[in-house]
């Protein structure tokens, strides 16, 4: 409220000071922050607005006490208090803290997930987004260890109800895109029913692989192949990997085999199915343009003489990755001493981590095999806006 009880209309910027400070003052982000959670033990709960402008998202907004200041006078939450000088702001000691089990418990109720945005959306336009379906207490956006945006996100709402009207609210569109939406528990559900349907799989294409009959079908398959093919070239990044691709396609298209190596310009992907449809469908879905690590790529489905060679290599190539699991596995019982060759199994470890978007938990399962490897797997930065801020501003898209 402003002073001498005036109402005054909230501009769109201090609109946005307001969510930004009030996200970093809130039950999902405040229980987790250690660094804002130190500060706050300090003096009495209050944090020095000199501080505070040193979080990222905030600096940008601005770094004028006055503008921030006036910003929050204005808001209706209820959330924060200004000091008589104002040079500090503290969370009211009206609202504590919950615990953080009974938050989190609380949390997963109120949890969605929705995919169909396009990997170059930002934040700020997702977050616009929500704002017209209603009020959501945090948005993080899932990323792969590049952090690349894939195209989905967890949604928090501010209540079960909030929730569960989105996920049953039919005909979702983000612009033209179809959106999925699930549940943040059912859509666990459905990725460990996949995992374990991948498992399966797996172990019934091992027991083809030491019977020769793979390679015989997949023979034979290949050759009755037509408009399965898709070639694509550009100046990619010397960082783009198979599994860039089987993010972009992924419930586009059945992928049987691609024919690519890490630092090349080009390359090619055999379905299981026709190239066209799965591409049109990957085209739609990431907003009528497909990237590779924001690369522009050229898209060619394949067809003809050329078909048949791209074919041939590919078979080639399957055929020699054959030989060697099977020359692996005849060696596999012995070493070069005649004893019998122990391997290391990595331990799998699922536990709650924090991503640095805005700061939810999400399930990771973690191999433990290497140090090097670990070091890839856990080290997701953001960009850090002072010292020991690590958890408290959300991360830049862009």
């Amino acid at each position: 409220m402003a002073e001498n009880g005036v109402a005054q209309e909230i501009t769109p910027l201090e609109k946005k000071i307001c969510e930004q400070i009030e996200y970093y003052f809130s039950d999902h982000n405040l229980l987790r922050d250690k660094f804002l959670k130190e500060q706050i033990k300090l003096d009495d709960g209050w944090v020095p607005l000199e501080t505070m402008i040193k979080f990222n998202r905030l600096s940008r907004l601005t770094t004028d006490f006055t503008v921030i200041v006036e910003g929050l006078k204005k808001s209706k939450s209820g959330l924060l208090e200004i000091s008589e000088d104002k040079t500090k702001i503290r969370r009211s000691p009206s609202k504590p803290l919950p615990e953080f089990e009974e938050y989190k418990n609380s949390v997963k109720a109120r949890s969605v997930y929705v995919k169909g945005f396009p990997t170059s959306a930002t934040l700020d336009e997702i977050k616009g987004w929500f704002d017209e379906t209603g009020p959501v207490e945090n948005i993080q956006m899932r990323r792969t260890l590049q952090r690349q945006f894939k195209g989905s996100v967890f949604v928090v709402f501010d209540g079960v109800d909030s929730a569960t009207k989105f996920v049953e609210t039919p005909g979702l569109k983000y612009k033209d895109n179809d959106m999925i939406v699930l549940s943040k528990e059912s859509y666990f559900v459905k990725k460990a029913e996949e995992r374990k349907q991948r498992k399966t799989l797996k172990n019934k294409k091992n027991e083809k692989d030491h019977t020769g009959d793979h390679a015989v079908s997949d023979m034979k398959s290949f050759k009755e192949k037509s408009g399965c093919l898709l070639k694509f070239a550009g100046d990619l990044a010397d960082q783009t990997c198979r599994e860039d691709i089987h993010e972009i396609f992924s419930n586009h298209g059945e992928i049987q085999w691609i024919d690519f190596i890490r630092g090349a310009k080009e390359g090619n992907i055999l379905f299981k199915t026709n190239a066209k449809e799965a591409f049109e469908k990957a085209k739609e879905a990431h907003g009528g343009k497909l990237l590779l690590r924001d690369k522009d790529v050229t898209w060619e489905t394949v067809d003809g003489e050329e078909e048949k060679t791209i074919l041939k290599k590919i078979l080639e190539d399957q055929q020699e990755s054959l030989n060697k699991q099977r020359t692996k596995a005849r060696r596999g019982g012995k070493g070069n001493s005649g004893q019998q060759r122990v391997q290391f199994q990595g331990k799998k470890t699922t536990f709650e981590s924090e991503d640095e978007d805005q700061g939810v938990e999400q399930t990771k399962e973690i191999t433990v095999t290497s140090p090097k490897k670990r070091i890839l797997e856990e080290t997701e930065t953001v960009d850090e806006p002072a010292a020991k801020e690590l958890k408290t501003d959300q991360v830049d898209d862009q």
